[in-house]
C-alpha cells in the first residue's frame, strides 16, 4: 500500500523548537542517512494504585459522557447519514499499548472512498472531508464514539493519540523510536495536544509523548482533561 505522509521531511532541530522537543529528540546519521532519534523513556509509571485509579476514572467518565452525549450523538448520526453516502460510523485499525491493534470508532467525516488510492496522512483543508465532516472535525465531535473505546479499555482519556500501523512503519523510517509511544495506552487527548495542538509534526508529537510517559501522573492527566476545552473551541483540526 502506498503511503503519503508529507512531501519533504527536514531532518533538523531548529533553535525555535520547544525545549521538550530538544530534550527528547536528536539527529544522527544511521546507515548513511540522517534520522531523528527519540530518547527512550527513562521511566514508565507502573504503580498499581495509579493504574487502578486511572482505569476507574476512565470507566466512570466514559459512562457519564456516553449518557450526556446520547442525544447529540443521535442528531450527529442523522446529519452524517443525510449529508453523504456511506456508513454513519467509521472504524479503523490503530495500534494500542504494546503494539496491540484495536478498532477505533469515529463518526464518518470523509467521503466513503477517501483512501481508494492508499493510506494518506490527513492534511489541512483536505478535500476528502464532507461538509458535515468539516464541522465535526473542527469541534472534535467526530471523536465522541471513542468513549466506547475508553470504556472497553482500548484507550484512556489521556495518552498519546493512536496511529495506524502503516504510519508507525513510515514514521519509524526517519524517526527512530517513534514506537516508544506504545509503552502506554493511547488517549482521547494528550500532553502533546494541549501543549502543541493537532498540527505538531510527528517528530515533535513523539517528543511530547515521551515527556508524558516519563512524568505520567494523576495530576498531569487531570491537567490534560481540564485543558482540552482549548482544543475543542480553538482552530486546530483533528487528524
Amino acid at each position: 500500500m502506498e503511503v503519503t505522509v508529507q512531501e519533504k521531511v527536514n531532518i533538523v532541530i531548529s533553535d525555535e523548537q520547544h525545549e521538550v522537543v530538544k530534550n527528547h529528540l536528536s539527529v544522527r546519521k544511521i546507515d548513511g542517512e540522517e534520522k531523528f532519534v527519540v530518547k527512550k523513556p527513562t521511566r514508565v509509571n507502573k504503580n498499581k494504585m495509579f493504574l487502578f485509579i486511572k482505569r476507574a476514572f476512565d470507566i466512570a467518565l466514559s459512562v457519564f459522557c456516553i449518557l450526556i452525549f446520547a442525544i447529540p450523538s443521535a442528531l450527529i448520526a442523522i446529519c452524517v447519514a443525510v449529508s453523504s453516502k456511506g456508513p454513519v460510523f467509521y472504524s479503523q485499525k490503530r495500534l494500542g499499548k504494546n503494539g496491540v491493534e484495536f478498532d477505533i470508532y469515529k463518526f464518518r467525516t470523509m467521503v466513503s472512498d477517501a483512501e481508494k488510492d492508499g493510506a494518506v496522512w490527513a492534511k489541512k483543508d483536505d478535500d476528502r472531508v464532507t461538509t458535515v465532516g468539516v464541522i465535526l472535525r473542527k469541534t472534535h465531535l467526530d471523536e465522541i464514539p471513542q468513549f466506547w473505546n475508553i470504556l472497553k479499555g482500548d484507550m484512556s482519556f489521556v495518552g498519546p493519540r493512536p496511529e495506524r500501523k502503516v504510519f508507525y512503519d513510515e514514521f519509524e523510517s526517519y524517526i527512530v523510536g517513534f514506537s516508544h509511544r506504545l509503552y502506554v495506552k493511547p488517549g482521547l487527548t494528550g500532553w502533546a495536544q494541549i501543549n502543541g495542538g493537532y498540527e505538531l509534526k510527528p517528530e515533535e508529537k513523539v517528543a511530547w509523548d515521551v515527556e508524558y510517559i516519563e512524568k505520567q501522573s494523576l495530576l498531569i492527566d487531570l491537567k490534560c482533561v481540564l485543558n482540552t476545552y482549548k482544543l475543542l473551541f480553538g482552530d486546530d483540526k483533528a487528524r
